[in-house]
């Protein structure tokens, strides 16, 4: 699939010594990630489960890359979506309406969608944001002459306004590795497209997900769920998300001291996901990662799709970053897991001859969960009831 810009691409900066040692750590980055044995074809076994070589890796490094998961008609119908969502994004931040003078995508919506941010910059390290999960700034670049005052870098309650990507949530590939990692009863955590512009987009300071579980006397390292992230374009050192293999298993790391010891937000441990369009990396929340400035000319653009353990959010007081805090009762997490019916559903009309996947905790509503495009207006918000633990 070819990588299309999705946004003016801004004039080249010369960043001098800087750059120069920046791409120094991203090729020896590159290197130790590649060397680790945790990417592949996605393997399943007679009971469509991550057959045991995979689910060894990703305990040990709290990631894998599937490779080549999404075809080129998946992919298509994603970059499809994804235009629609630019071409309908506000103007600049806060603004209400698109580049035609229309209600801007998300305008009206009571729930987080549209993040935007100043070119290569880090708008929450070192801050409270986020809960302070986020304590050390990263390197901020000087932006281009010709940049604008800011751009997308995060859209949030993405299955209300892509079909395509809510039939990816309906993947069965992708849900039985969900089980197999959380078990049958898996539960939704949330649902979002990063945007990383050519030369433009933003950092995402070092940081650990999950709130609620580090002091628990349950605490596992599978405690606070993982992301799954599906490449459109790919993404490598330059543009992509960097991960410090086997941090899942630390409980709360203390990443000032670690940035201190190695003296700079380089942290040397750190690999990044090195992922060709249609790879689909799966990455434990509570592993240290983070990204740098997009310096590059490569562009990437990245579905995620949220599971925990059911365990992990019943009868649970959420962690108040994602939505309001709230107590994650059985019904709760019933209604919110609808929408990975709906999405099997999507994908069973989009792609009719794939075995679709057994969703067993609502196994017996399937007739309740039929998908049409008349039913995106009433996804309208549904995000207001992620699972943010």
């Amino acid at each position: 699939m070819a990588n299309a810009s999705l946004a003016k691409t801004a004039t080249a900066v010369d960043y001098g010594d800087d750059e120069a040692a920046m791409e120094v750590y991203r090729a020896e980055g590159t290197a130790r990630a590649l060397a680790l044995p945790n990417r592949g074809p996605m393997r399943l076994d007679d009971n469509g489960r991550l057959v045991p070589e995979i689910l060894e890796a990703y305990s040990r490094y709290g990631f894998y890359i599937f490779e080549g998961l999404l075809n080129e008609a998946e992919l298509s119908d994603l970059e499809h979506d994804l235009h629609d969502m630019l071409d309908r994004a506000p103007t600049t931040k806060d603004s209400k309406v698109d580049k035609h003078g229309r209600p801007a995508l998300g305008a009206d919506c009571k729930a987080r969608t549209v993040t935007m941010v100043k070119p290569l910059s880090d708008p929450y390290g070192g801050t409270d944001a986020n809960l302070g999960r986020h304590p050390v700034k990263m390197t901020e670049p000087d932006a281009p002459v010709d940049a604008p005052d800011y751009v997308m870098q995060l859209l949030l309650g993405t299955l209300q306004f892509s079909p395509a990507h809510l039939r990816l949530y309906g993947h069965p590939k992708l849900l039985a590795a969900a089980a197999s990692i959380h078990g049958d009863d898996f539960v939704p955590f949330n649902e979002s497209i990063w945007i990383k512009h050519p030369r433009l987009g933003g950092s995402v300071a070092w940081h650990q997900d999950g709130w609620t579980h580090w002091e628990s006397p349950d605490f596992h390292e599978n405690s606070h769920g993982f992301n799954m992230m599906a490449q459109l374009y790919g993404c490598d050192a330059a543009n992509g998300l960097w991960v410090i293999p086997g941090t899942h298993r630390d409980g709360k790391v203390d990443l000032k001291a670690m940035v201190a010891a190695a003296g700079t937000e380089r942290l040397p441990q750190a690999v990044p996901l090195i992922c060709k369009a249609g790879d689909v990396a799966v990455t434990n929340r509570q592993a240290v990662h983070g990204s740098f400035a997009n310096t590059s000319p490569n562009l990437r653009v990245t579905f995620n799709l949220g599971f925990h353990c059911r365990k992990s959010v019943l009868n649970v007081k959420g962690g108040g970053v994602h939505n309001d805090v709230t107590f994650y009762d059985a019904d709760y997490i019933h209604n919110r897991s609808g929408m990975i019916m709906y999405g099997i559903d999507a994908r069973r009309q989009r792609f009719p001859d794939e075995t679709s996947y057994d969703y067993q905790p609502l196994r017996e509503e399937a007739d309740a969960y039929r998908w049409s495009p008349e039913l995106m207006p009433k996804l309208k918000d549904y995000n207001l009831n992620d699972l943010g633990i």
